[in-house]
């Protein structure tokens, strides 16, 4: 299944029913409705789904946006806070994405589960890497220093997005929904890749499965912190499903694949057609642009 993210033109409507005409007429049956999804486009939303124009293959975390909110803002309530409250409103907020998606007849969210509060190193390797330091032992020392201090502030805030989950689970089971977990571009986000295992061991049998972000991840294959096909490879059988967009390097995503560095052909052995495969892209992308990038990938990954 193919769908398209209403990322990419949320903005420019006030009309939800006209916001998913648009995605329809690029040719998608299904859409995913982003975290940008204010409340003012529910209406047209549920109009367009009940009268069969376009079918909903995911909701994005948080959707709809809070009450007065206006913006995307997927790590508006982040499950890992420290405060109380945040989390709390962490678990409302994703329990009428939930509630939501039923409505409008979506088998999957996909979930950002918080971070580790510390440094934003993530933004100095990206510097450093623009100009041309990645193999410098400034990099390297800086690398090792927020891996180091990651690793040694993480765990209570693991602990708390676990709970967090906990709260949410049962909810999406009663309703027979999949949450997909996404992987980050930040290394300060959660999880980190080497702790994808033991988040799925901790939930086994829950239905807790897989999102893989192809920009994020070819983020992190710039920087020299994974290898992306083999990360892909790790988590293929938790695989729920794809956003897809391409990586201008080092760090320009949600850009329209065939621009950029990921190597979607090394991406197709773990690709299956019951996956959710979402278009993800910047609302910058022309729609000529976004019309070459779907054909891009679907001449490699197949049309199902």
């Amino acid at each position: 299944m193919y769908a398209f993210s209403t990322c990419w033109n949320a903005h420019r409507h006030a009309d939800g029913r006209a916001m998913l005409r648009e995605i329809r007429e690029l040719g998608f049956d299904y859409a995913e409705l982003s975290h940008g999804t204010r409340i003012s486009l529910l209406p047209g939303i549920l109009e367009a789904v009940e009268a069969g124009e376009i079918k909903i293959s995911s909701l994005h975390n948080f959707c709809p946006l809070p009450m007065g909110v206006t913006f995307p803002a997927p790590n508006l309530f982040q499950f890992s806070a420290e405060a109380p409250r945040e989390r709390e409103l962490a678990v409302r907020y994703t329990l009428k994405t939930l509630e939501f998606a039923t409505r409008v007849g979506a088998p999957a969210v996909v979930l950002h589960l918080g971070s580790v509060d510390m440094k934003d190193y993530t933004s100095r390797l990206k510097r450093l890497v623009e100009s041309g330091e990645k193999d410098s032992p400034r990099y390297e020392k800086l690398c090792a220093e927020a891996t180091s201090r990651r690793e040694a502030k993480k765990e209570k805030f693991v602990e708390r997005t676990y709970e967090t989950l906990r709260r949410i689970l049962p909810e999406a089971q009663a309703r027979g929904l999949k949450l997909g977990v996404e992987n980050r571009e930040a290394l300060e986000e959660i999880p980190l890749e080497t702790d994808f295992p033991f988040l799925f061991r901790e939930f086994d049998g829950a239905p807790l499965g897989y999102w893989h972000d192809t920009g994020h991840a070819q983020i992190k294959e710039n920087l020299g912190l994974i290898h992306h096909a083999l990360h892909l490879e790790s988590l293929a059988d938790r695989l729920v499903g794809f956003h897809i967009h391409d990586t201008q390097f080092p760090a320009r995503d949600h850009c329209a694949p065939g621009t950029g560095t990921v190597n979607f052909a090394a991406l197709k052995p773990f690709v299956r057609p019951e996956h959710i495969k979402v278009f993800e892209f910047s609302p910058t992308v022309t729609r000529e642009d976004a019309l070459r990038g779907i054909a891009h990938v679907k001449a490699i990954w197949g049309e199902d």
